[in-house]
């Protein structure tokens, strides 16, 4: 059984967000361990509590996790909607990939070196690519339903 080439792009996000999950806890942990924040006992509490009292560089890996299960959510939805309707290659594809490469990159400034207008170019060069996804899904819809 064949499937639709756009799937390698849905899968390369899913795999990017879980390598930043990864670096999320290798460097909050010891981060936590430094400030004397231990696990046990705590109850509620929440990742963003951690701001201002861990170093804002490991703080930056949890905020760009984060952003991974915002917008690419929709990413999923029309890839997803893209390959159950057989448009899942061409330039569907070629703006899928552009778009992982886009937030991956974004990712990498966010971790790093966290300049704001960098990050700002490459989310909104990342949320046109998306928009051209989302376009060609309904007008494909429209089209043939």
């Amino acid at each position: 059984m064949g499937y639709s080439p756009i799937l390698g792009p849905v899968v390369a996000l899913a795999a990017w967000s879980l390598v930043m999950m990864l670096w999320m806890y290798a460097t909050r942990f010891p981060a936590m361990a430094r400030k004397g924040i231990s696990l046990k006992g705590r109850v509620g509490g929440r990742g963003a509590q951690l701001d201002g009292v861990i170093d804002d560089q490991v703080q930056w890996k949890a905020h760009n996790y984060n952003h991974l299960m915002e917008q690419p959510t929709l990413f999923y939805a029309v890839a997803l909607t893209l390959a159950l309707i057989g448009q899942g290659d061409g330039l569907n594809l070629a703006v899928a990939w552009a778009y992982v490469g886009l937030r991956i990159a974004h990712s990498l400034v966010q971790a790093t070196v966290n300049v704001v207008r960098w990050r700002f170019l490459l989310f909104s060069a990342a949320s046109v690519a998306l928009l051209m996804l989302t376009v060609h899904a309904g007008l494909a819809l429209i089209r043939h339903g």
